[in-house]
């Protein structure tokens, strides 16, 4: 039997988001159960550069890990955020939108507070692993071949501009993927992707679409506690079903019927 690995997607951690973002978003006294119930599992927690060593065959994974990831970069990650994760000594890795936090900058994220990218670097001093999550946060899979490059490529120059090193790691938006994005992330330079999914990882996951656990407003501590036990989801890595292929087909047809690109929420 394929070993579970629970990969958390996070996004905001506030008490009054927009309502835009609402459904993905914790309160901090719930964030913090979820971080103890961690915690108290007895979990190795890891970064996604430990999981894409073992998957590339490089490392083995420490016993039983665990991984916590954030989207999109709001304004509560450097701050009460990262400090709740800092406190209980919590390794992360966080996924930003660099059209949205840098100045000047473009996306197709609706209004929110966020944080600025010159604190990217606060992050990674704080314990943070740091990874982009593309430039407008569009839908992948509807563009075309030269607005992905640009997705990809830029948002990573920018990161890497930023930290000084480079920036191996990629989150699809809202998940949204397929083989030609997986096969153009890779050539951009990127050792890993995730995805969603809503299911669990393992040591057999695919490296360009790694399964999440989208945490949303409705799960509770029980849900967090079943997942770390490797119960409640469907363990990666599996085929996309007809109605993930079709979804997609439906979403890139309207996409090019509109004429512009699409925000991936």
């Amino acid at each position: 039997m394929t070993a579970a690995i629970p990969v958390f997607l996070y996004h905001a951690v506030m008490d009054d988001p927009p309502d835009w973002i609402a459904e993905f978003t914790v309160t901090p006294k719930e964030f913090a159960a979820h971080l103890d119930a961690v915690v108290d599992s007895g979990r190795t927690p890891v970064t996604i550069s430990v999981l894409a060593d073992h998957l590339a065959g490089r490392a083995p994974l420490p016993p039983r890990p665990v991984l916590l990831t954030f989207d999109d970069g709001f304004a509560d990650l450097p701050g009460p955020t990262a400090d709740a994760l800092a406190g209980r000594a919590l390794p992360a890795t966080a996924y930003l939108t660099t059209g949205a936090i840098a100045p000047g900058g473009h996306s197709l994220l609706p209004p929110a507070p966020m944080m600025t990218l010159d604190r990217a670097v606060e992050l990674e001093r704080s314990g943070m692993e740091i990874g982009s999550h593309t430039v407008t946060h569009a839908q992948l899979d509807t563009l075309t071949t030269p607005q992905l490059r640009a997705e990809l490529l830029d948002s990573k120059a920018v990161l890497e501009d930023t930290l000084g090193h480079p920036v191996p790691h990629l989150a699809y938006p809202h998940g949204y993927n397929s083989p030609r994005v997986r096969a153009m992330a890779a050539r951009a330079g990127y050792r890993t992707a995730t995805a969603v999914r809503h299911a669990l990882s393992s040591e057999r996951d695919e490296r360009y679409r790694i399964a999440r656990l989208i945490v949303r407003r409705g799960h509770t501590v029980a849900d967090v506690e079943a997942w770390l036990a490797g119960d409640g989801a469907r363990i990666a890595p599996y085929r996309d079903g007809p109605k993930t292929v079709g979804w997609r087909w439906y979403r890139r047809t309207r996409t090019v019927l509109r004429g512009r690109p699409a925000f991936a929420g």
